[in-house]
């Protein structure tokens, strides 16, 4: 078993807890608890996401793990390509520096492992099929 970590793109996150906090500020200066509380329950959501984000080959399987709200288990012989990509679209991966892992007819999965390279060589060691599509210089 080995446990791949998220890259993270710390621009992001500063990003997102420089929104909560920005937000917060009116908050307090005129105190509004209910809306306090909403604000650090979110702040706390984000860091658990950020802290137990990460991707685990397991024999046979890949899964992936973000925090409570994604946990998926991939049978890593049915993976037909894993793609370098640059979406935004709302994924398991703590960067915008991802992977796009297709298996079955149309399912895929957007992940950011920090060790990009590994992951692939590790998947294509289980699965000499997969289709490895990286940028020019990778």
């Amino acid at each position: 078993m080995k446990k791949y970590y998220s890259k993270i793109s710390y621009g992001l996150l500063i990003f997102i807890l420089a929104v909560l906090t920005g937000s917060a500020v009116p908050m307090i200066s005129k105190p509004v608890w209910t809306g306090l509380l909403i604000n650090m329950g979110v702040v706390l959501f984000v860091l658990h996401l950020y802290l137990n984000t990460y991707y685990v080959i397991d024999g046979e399987f890949l899964i992936v793990k973000s925090g409570i709200i994604f946990n998926k288990k991939i049978d890593i012989n049915s993976v037909r390509s894993i793609r370098e990509t640059k979406s935004l679209l709302s994924a398991p991966a703590l960067s915008f520096d991802r992977l796009e892992v297709n298996w079955g007819k149309y399912t895929g999965v957007v992940i950011s492992p920090k060790e990009k390279k590994k992951f692939i060589e590790h998947m294509t060691k289980i699965n000499p099929e997969i289709a490895v599509q990286m940028k020019q210089g990778e």
